[in-house]
C-alpha cells in the first residue's frame, strides 16, 4: 500500500470514527466524505459498509438518489451554467456551447486533466444576472463570450 493510499484510508477512518462518536446520519457521513474527496468511490463506499456494518446496496441507494452525491471523480473546478428561462433567453445556450468547445466536454463530464467539471442547472434564482455561470460557488453574471474567455484563464 502506498503512502498516499494509507493517508486516504487514515482520513476516511477518521471521518467514520467521528460519525460513530457523534451518531450522525449516514447522509451526513457521505456528505463529509464527499467534502473531503469530491466523490464517493467504490472503495470508499465498501470501507464505510464494512466499518459500520451497513449494507453496501443501501449506501448506493442513497448515493444515487441524491443529486449532490457523485460516484465519479469531479474536477478541481466545478462550472455550472444556468439554463433557466431568463438565462436561456439571454443566450445561455451560446455560453454553454463555448464552454463545451473550450473544455472539450459535455455537461456532466470532467476534463481529462481533472481540472473542470461542467454541469447545467435549471435555475439559480438570480434571473437578473443572466446568463449566469458559477465556478466553485462564485457567481459570474451577465456572461458573454469575452468575459467567459477571461474567466476561464483565471482557473487554468
Amino acid at each position: 500500500m502506498s503512502n498516499e493510499t494509507a493517508e486516504i484510508n487514515d482520513k476516511l477512518d477518521e471521518i467514520i470514527e467521528n460519525y460513530k462518536k457523534e451518531g450522525g446520519s449516514i447522509i451526513g457521513l457521505l456528505q463529509d466524505i464527499l467534502g473531503e474527496y469530491r466523490y464517493l468511490s467504490k472503495d470508499t463506499l465498501q470501507r464505510v459498509s464494512e466499518s459500520l456494518d451497513f449494507p453496501l446496496a443501501k449506501l448506493y441507494d442513497l448515493a444515487t438518489f441524491y443529486k449532490s452525491f457523485r460516484l465519479t471523480p469531479v474536477g478541481k473546478h466545478q462550472i455550472s451554467v444556468c439554463i433557466g428561462t431568463a438565462c436561456f433567453v439571454n443566450r445561455a445556450p451560446k455560453i454553454l456551447e463555448s464552454l463545451e468547445r473550450e473544455l472539450e466536454i459535455m455537461p456532466g463530464e470532467t476534463t481529462e486533466d481533472n481540472n473542470f467539471t461542467l454541469e447545467t442547472v435549471n435555475c439559480l434564482g438570480t434571473c437578473a444576472l443572466g446568463p449566469l455561470v458559477v465556478i466553485d460557488g462564485e457567481y459570474h453574471g451577465k456572461m458573454d463570450q469575452s468575459k467567459l474567455k477571461k474567466l476561464l484563464r483565471k482557473y487554468k
